[in-house]
């Protein structure tokens, strides 16, 4: 596994186990929550980024 599938696995056992979500937006919520918490145990800084979308061709 890569980094990123190490850390995402980590984010479902430890921060998002156990929990219903009403709508996606929760999820996605509590899955930035989970990235936030994840970043300050690990010592490491987090940033949200917005990706531009591309325009349909």
């Amino acid at each position: 596994m890569n980094p990123i599938e190490l850390e995402w696995q980590h984010i479902k056992e430890d921060e998002l186990a156990g929990q219903m979500f009403d709508d996606e937006l929760e999820l996605a919520y509590a899955v930035i929550d989970g990235v936030e918490v994840r970043g300050k145990r690990g010592n490491y800084s987090t940033q949200r980024i917005k990706f531009k979308s591309r325009s349909p061709t």
